[in-house]
């Protein structure tokens, strides 16, 4: 095994002269497609590319963390890089599908502040990930398609007597369960509190099946917007950059409700196993300096360093989730780590039921 203090002066070394051409020249980078995808590739990948001269493949997943543990788990690791919810995070570092990143020596920001120092606590909180990105779960409505009044609330989201129509849901436990539990009258403070126990989560699901018979299950967040624009559902559960993005550059008539919001963050995470190791560390010391970062505001998402977030356009700065922080939630992914799978077998066998 390389020696992780030798790798880390290597890549450090690759920052401050900007290529390393002793390192393999593939790379697999697997992110979230859509408008996000495209600022990561704008901001992070392309500069990477032309710093470093290195072939990376740019390619989408749907999240979770089946397809990292299939991979490392038969040996066949095809992906290098993944960006990964913190809401998955845990579990994947907990079961030794990532490699341990060296947080010490990732590069100072532009302000010369140094990383530790720079970067929001969460954004280093696993040995396992590097933050990018401050996200919400919301959902939006479309006031062209919306009947019943004007939603506002997780509670409206529930509500198909009042707010009658379809709603879209991403098809995981997470955040659902958070969701029905919020909308059936749990204080926020006590969700994963109460979601811990049987009870908790019966009543979870039964308020989830008050609605299950108007729900679109979708898979990606990329499919979000599109369900919305083209009538598919009238409530769409939604990554908020996602909306935000089809509000700016198609003057879609969406609505964000920031009610009820679970905030959490992504990360660059290096897959257990990968066969381009150092590549796959040089990229994410590159891709999470102050710059890079500061480009996430494209799609309305808060870059997880300080420099980085005193770049953001302040026209930008009310459309990030750090500015609805006290109308959310923040997801527990240590909750997620231990509840994960047990949860998720449940809510399948649910969409069967």
């Amino acid at each position: 095994m390389i020696d992780i203090a030798a790798r880390a002066l290597r890549f450090v070394a690759v920052l401050a002269v900007g290529v390393s051409p002793a390192l393999a020249d593939d790379l697999t980078v697997v992110s979230f497609g859509g408008a996000y995808g495209a600022a990561q590739k704008k901001h992070m990948i392309d500069p990477f590319v032309e710093a470093t001269g290195a072939n990376v493949l740019f390619d989408d997943y749907a999240g979770g963390i089946a397809e990292i543990k299939a991979q490392v788990e038969t040996g066949n690791v095809h992906w290098d890089v993944v960006d990964i919810e913190v809401i998955d995070l845990e579990r994947a570092c907990s079961e030794g599908l990532l490699e341990v990143l060296p947080h010490d020596v990732l590069p100072p920001g532009s302000n010369g502040v140094p990383a530790q120092e720079d970067f929001f606590k969460e954004a280093l909180a696993s040995e396992c990930g590097v933050g990018i990105i401050v996200w919400a779960v919301i959902y939006a409505y479309n006031t062209d398609t919306v009947v019943g009044g004007t939603p506002s609330t997780i509670e409206d989201f529930f509500d198909v007597a009042t707010f009658p129509g379809q709603r879209a849901l991403r098809r995981r436990p997470q955040v659902n369960l958070e969701w029905a539990l919020i909308a059936d009258g749990v204080p926020r403070d006590r969700v994963y509190q109460v979601l811990a126990t049987v009870a908790g989560q019966a009543r979870a699901f039964a308020k989830l099946d008050t609605i299950k018979d108007d729900v679109v299950w979708y898979e990606s967040w990329s499919q979000a917007p599109q369900l919305l624009n083209d009538g598919g559902a009238v409530l769409v559960q939604s990554a908020n950059g996602r909306i935000y993005k089809d509000i700016e550059d198609y003057d879609r008539p969406f609505v964000i409700v920031w009610d009820g919001n679970l905030f959490d963050l992504d990360v660059w995470s290096v897959v257990k196993g990968t066969p381009n190791l150092e590549r796959a560390f040089e990229f994410v010391a590159f891709a999470t300096q102050t710059e890079p970062l500061s480009g996430m505001q494209d799609v309305a998402y808060g870059p997880a360093r300080r420099s980085a977030a005193q770049l953001v356009d302040p026209n930008v700065r009310d459309e990030l989730p750090t500015a609805h922080i006290d109308e959310g939630l923040k997801v527990d992914s240590a909750f997620w780590a231990d509840f994960g799978e047990d949860l998720e077998q449940a809510f399948n066998q649910w969409l069967l039921n």
